[in-house]
């Protein structure tokens, strides 16, 4: 039998970790064609932190308070991913039965820092494939998706030279691996101490402090800049005839941007699909792609995980697991 109540981290304003609640808030059972969730394990990605903060892009903030609440988040329970197993489903729903393990990828609509989320059958669902760990499973889909989007969007091709710069944060150590799956010649910029973790998965590592950009003589096929590291006018020096700069933490600006000399700029928010996150799981699961783990933390330590995620020095995802529930 469900609870009539769930805990949920709820942001009660935009800010710092301290505007984050734990509340108690009704659940109410999944309506037809839904599916709801205990949630096992959630993650705080780059996406839950700019939203509760709104640290945006320049030039983005009238435009994301106008998606997201003026005032405060107009959904309280942010979350963009989660792995859990199926509590109850709605009616018409054959895809998923109760007790089922799945992962979850909301997104933009948000809600997996709770003890129960709800989801759309039809949504961004998938199986969560036995050999996962429950913390991988929760880290799968953002920096994966995010991933997947701006490399389609590229249209890498096996033996381009690509550059991740923040390679050792969520989205890069996807894009790393992704296109190295792919074929390209992966360089990876990081911090000294992650040098060693960037080289493991799969990238030539160079140190931002030793050499902050590449020499000017070097010239790449793609550049992807999770960490927002350039600007276009830069990019574009660094940049082989016909390279694609893949501004993917861009401000309205970079959005704004013309291509110039047979080089491009792709910028924008990335798609949020069910196949990616379904190619994602199969990678997974057979070994080929592994989201990188920053920290595992407690449900009830969800802020700090929050704090960590503002830090800009986490490696990976930070996970938080689900709370304690009992079935009785």
């Amino acid at each position: 039998m469900l609870p009539k109540t769930m805990r949920a981290w709820c942001a009660r304003a935009y800010g710092g970790p301290e505007v984050l609640d734990l509340r108690e808030l009704p659940l109410r059972p999944p309506g037809p064609g839904e599916v709801l969730m205990r949630v096992e394990a959630t993650t705080v990605s780059s996406a839950d932190r700019r939203i509760r903060a709104l640290d945006v892009p320049r030039g983005m903030g009238p435009i994301l308070r106008a998606v997201f609440g003026i005032t405060r988040p107009r959904n309280p329970v942010l979350g963009a991913e989660f792995t859990g197993i199926v509590a109850a489903v709605g009616a018409g729903v054959a895809r998923f039965r109760e007790g089922d393990a799945v992962i979850g990828f909301p997104g933009a609509r948000m809600g997996g820092h709770a003890e129960f989320a709800r989801m759309p059958a039809k949504g961004r669902l998938v199986p969560r494939p036995a050999s996962m760990p429950l913390e991988a499973a929760a880290a799968l889909a953002f920096g994966g998706s995010t991933a997947r989007h701006f490399l389609r969007r590229a249209g890498l091709r096996a033996g381009e030279r690509v550059l991740v710069i923040g390679a050792s944060g969520t989205v890069g150590s996807a894009l790393v691996q992704l296109a190295r799956l792919a074929g390209a010649r992966v360089t990876g910029m990081t911090s000294a101490p992650n040098l060693a973790l960037v080289a493991a998965l799969g990238a030539e590592p160079r140190d931002y402090h030793a050499a902050p950009l590449p020499p000017s003589g070097e010239a790449w096929d793609v550049i992807a800049d999770p960490a927002g590291a350039l600007d276009w006018a830069r990019a574009q020096a660094l940049l082989a005839e016909g390279g694609r700069y893949l501004a993917i933490n861009a401000g309205l600006g970079a959005m704004l941007a013309r291509n110039r000399g047979g080089r491009r700029i792709l910028a924008g928010p990335a798609e949020e699909r069910l196949d990616d996150l379904e190619a994602l799981a199969g990678l997974a699961d057979t070994g080929a792609f592994r989201p990188l783990i920053d920290r595992i933390l407690p449900f009830d330590a969800l802020p700090e995980a929050h704090a960590r995620a503002d830090s800009g020095r986490k490696r990976g995802s930070v996970v938080v697991l689900g709370a304690p529930y009992l079935t009785a």
